[in-house]
């Protein structure tokens, strides 16, 4: 049995009643029904069955309720019925394997053609889909759902209105914008994305997860039988090279440590990151060793989802040179970190138009 949630993507920014009262008073149909007529009653001014059974904020709740709800076109009723397990529908613009093979993150692992395992937040959790379901599994998933992984999935975004916005900048960003419609920015933790873009200079997929994997296995916490949390940079600030030997990760030891040991030192802090100008934020993280403009940008974009970051590789500057000549990521607007991944896609899906 599962808990059925829908997402419903109207505004750039909502917060959606779907996922925020995933916890919902409801405690039956029937009890949802009742409530609504005794607000209809209110509304036609008939006490007598009206402010005997609701008060005014459930009058407030349950309007703004049923007014979602009827703008998705049904009546949803959230059921918690089972804590590990949900079903997500109507979310639009949401891909598996355009979001977890976009090169933004490293710990999701492709299990079946409609099957994802990956360790987040020290939860292992495992998404399928299901026809036009999306299907989530994991310890508590259900009644973290609203507070963790709506907000990591980037689910309240409306990317379908980011398109638009982008498709009217410029003819080929539009055409872009079409190749990869279900990618997501996740919002990943900012250590974790920190280390695994220092781990990633010079490297490939296969062995930056290898590399990732092994770290997880020396210094995380096992969660689930051949699944380990990502160390914390407290742990990892105590360390020395030699520690880091097993992992296999060549010169990048010493920047994963002294990233560590700025964090823990507070040298870095990313709630400052967070909020500051983005350009005082770059300058910051560029002071940890081994970390230049590229990592600096993965980690704003992915670390601490600021969408004007704009990480440009070997192969985004060739793709901006063919495509783009002579602009930058000023060009792009507020969402330049979201055209950069539409970009980089088709790019790579069309490599005979690049120069």
């Amino acid at each position: 049995m599962s808990e059925v949630v829908s997402v419903e993507n109207s505004v750039e920014k909502v917060e959606n009643p779907y996922c925020i009262h995933i916890k919902i008073k409801l405690q039956s149909v029937a009890d949802f029904y009742f409530k609504t007529f005794c607000i209809f009653c209110h509304f036609l001014k008939l006490k007598k069955y009206s402010s005997k059974f609701v008060s005014f904020y459930e009058i407030l709740f349950y309007t703004k309720f049923i007014i979602y709800s009827f703008r998705s076109f049904f009546i949803l009723i959230p059921q918690i019925i089972n804590d590990n397990q949900i079903i997500l529908e109507n979310v639009r613009d949401f891909d598996l394997d355009q979001t977890f093979n976009c090169g933004q993150c490293f710990r999701w692992n492709k299990i079946t053609e409609n099957l994802f395992v990956g360790v987040a937040f020290e939860k292992v959790v495992r998404i399928s889909v299901d026809k036009e379901k999306i299907v989530l599994n994991g310890p508590s998933i259900a009644t973290e759902f609203n507070s963790l992984w709506c907000d990591y999935f980037d689910l309240n975004t409306n990317y379908d209105k980011i398109k638009k916005s982008l498709s009217q900048i410029d003819s080929t960003l539009k055409i872009a914008c079409k190749y990869a419609p279900g990618i997501r920015i996740l919002k990943q933790d900012f250590w974790e994305a920190l280390c695994s873009f220092i781990i990633s200079q010079n490297n490939n997929i296969p062995r930056i997860k290898g590399i990732i994997e092994r770290l997880c296995a020396c210094f995380g916490q096992e969660i689930e039988s051949g699944f380990f949390s990502f160390p914390s940079y407290s742990t990892i600030a105590k360390l020395n090279k030699s520690d880091l030997a097993p992992i296999k990760c060549g010169f990048r030891d010493a920047y994963i440590l002294d990233a560590a040991q700025k964090i823990f030192s507070g040298d870095i802090c990313p709630q400052k990151l967070k909020s500051e100008d983005i350009n005082t934020a770059r300058t910051e993280l560029m002071k940890i060793k081994g970390v230049g403009p590229k990592v600096a940008e993965c980690t704003l974009l992915y670390g601490l989802h600021r969408l004007e970051a704009f990480p440009v590789d070997v192969w985004m500057k060739r793709a901006l040179e063919t495509f783009f000549p002579g602009k930058n990521a000023s060009y792009f607007g507020q969402y330049a970190g979201i055209a950069q991944q539409y970009i980089f896609h088709y790019s790579r899906m069309n490599p005979n138009l690049v120069k």
